[in-house]
């Protein structure tokens, strides 16, 4: 019998690794990065890069997942010994994320209490601005969050596969679509008179912004850094390269048709960005127009969108509600699923039970978590960062996992899989409890995995170090 459990079908594996997958950066980051980027034109490069280079990455890990029946840690050294490191390098990565992911759960712990306790009043009387800057350099509200969320987390992940990452996301993974669709119809139906530009803004001009394609201005360096950004984000979004996918694959019974589960991950997590930026453009078009939407990451969270809850009157009380709850489950999903793959690289690596394991990872993760928390107030500096921008700890954290240990990751990946152990061993796996011998992207597959991929990973990893500065 395995220990480590396994989902009890197809729903379970499809709702986690969505989960897993649907996070902040479909909420704080695509939005910006469409209306950045030519709206339109963004949306369909991104769209397209999902099908072939996130579908790559993602059917390799998954493969390698139930293939090998281990977790990350291990799963790379069964797959080709000489590639064991990779299985290090995803966990600490793992570790990492999960540490500075939580300490912004515990942030929208923090908000999401707020408003649904009927406090967000006090946000407006105090500022939206100082509220927020007032919370994150307090020494010890933010830690307190942190540890909530943090622990709510662990919780679920000592519950186990089936009684606990898969029960949780059956529950929360359709109250997440709701909520997001309800949102996203409503934003569509807003419209605000701005005195000083003597001008009413309504919605469906901010849904134009966001799906038209923007040519405008477009040359061959400002597409070049769309291509650069859309790659980004889906690389971020589909949870690659983070020992996830591997880890929820080796979860996968092998009668269940990953290829199938594949097709439906992609279309969740696409739809869901999709209809993040239905939300967050037309709103804060709306209310702020287009100066509104050159913010991203906290600000927008947690600063832009409040403003815009306060201009929506009452009315926005309970809407700022319903979206940090939200986001709260957005951002659930993702850490149980990084918890998780530290949690059973820990299990298979070393043979503790799970108590153990999960207690470990926890600890680990709350000492890197507060010391991310006191990056806003007892450790505050500025650190300079490789692409020329300065940060505090989170941004140095972050920095480092998404630009250069993830897509590293991710590239040796493809090495191994492309050109080592070569796809065959990958698609042999994937057409295992397939219900037709034909796999219709297989070619695509072979391509991508062997010569795109690698490419356009070796790109990422140069622009980290602003190479391609000179194309302007």
């Amino acid at each position: 019998m395995n220990k480590r459990g396994n989902f009890s079908g197809n729903l379970g594996f499809i709702l986690a690794t969505a989960g897993s997958a649907i996070g902040l950066g479909n909420l704080w980051r695509f939005p910006y990065l469409a209306a950045k980027n030519g709206g339109g034109l963004f949306l369909i490069i991104y769209i397209i890069l999902v099908l072939t280079f996130g579908y790559t990455l993602m059917t390799a890990e998954v493969a390698i997942g139930r293939k090998t029946g281990v977790g990350p840690l291990q799963a790379y050294g069964k797959t080709d010994r000489r590639f064991g490191f990779l299985g290090w390098i995803a966990t600490v990565v793992s570790i990492i994320i999960l540490s500075y992911y939580c300490v912004i759960g515990g942030w929208i712990v923090n908000y999401g209490a707020t408003y649904m306790n009927g406090g967000a009043s006090k946000i407006y009387e105090t500022g939206v601005k100082d509220f927020y800057s007032s919370f994150i350099t307090n020494p010890i509200a933010p830690i307190i969050c942190l540890f909530v969320f943090m622990g709510l987390s662990a919780l679920i992940v000592l519950l186990g596969v089936e009684k606990g990452i898969e029960k949780a996301s059956k529950v929360m993974m359709p109250i997440l679509f709701v909520l997001i669709v309800g949102i996203a119809i409503y934003s569509l139906t807003l419209s605000h008179y701005d005195i000083k530009a003597d001008t009413t803004r309504t919605a469906w001009e901010g849904l134009k912004i966001y799906l038209i394609p923007n040519f405008e201005g477009l040359t061959v360096g400002k597409f070049f850094s769309i291509l650069l950004d859309a790659t980004g984000q889906m690389f971020y979004s589909l949870s690659v390269a983070m020992g996830i996918m591997i880890t929820y694959g080796s979860y996968a019974k092998k009668e269940s048709d990953l290829v199938s589960s594949i097709n439906q991950i992609e279309f969740f997590d696409t739809g869901v960005a999709v209809l993040s930026g239905m939300i967050i453009i037309p709103t804060v078009f709306v209310f702020q127009g287009t100066e509104g939407l050159a913010k991203s990451g906290p600000n927008l969270l947690f600063v832009s969108l409040p403003q815009v809850f306060e201009q929506m009157g009452i009315i926005g009380h309970t809407v700022g509600a319903l979206f940090f709850l939200l986001v709260f489950f957005a951002a659930l999903t993702s850490t149980i699923a990084l918890m998780e793959a530290v949690t059973v690289s820990i299990i298979d690596r070393f043979h503790l039970a799970r108590p153990l394991a999960t207690s470990l990872c926890f600890v680990i993760s709350l000492v890197i978590g507060v010391i991310v928390c006191m990056g806003y107030n007892l450790l505050y500096c500025e650190i300079p960062l490789l692409n020329g921008t300065t940060g505090q700890i989170l941004d140095l954290l972050d920095y480092l996992t998404n630009n250069l240990m993830l897509p590293a990751v991710a590239f040796l990946t493809c090495i191994l899989v492309g050109w080592v152990c070569r796809p065959h061993y990958v698609l042999d796996e994937i057409k295992i409890g397939h219900k037709s011998e034909v796999i219709h992207r297989e070619k695509l597959f072979v391509v991508m995995i062997k010569f795109v991929a690698p490419a356009q990973l070796l790109v990422i990893l140069l622009q980290a170090f602003n190479v391609f500065s000179f194309l302007g």
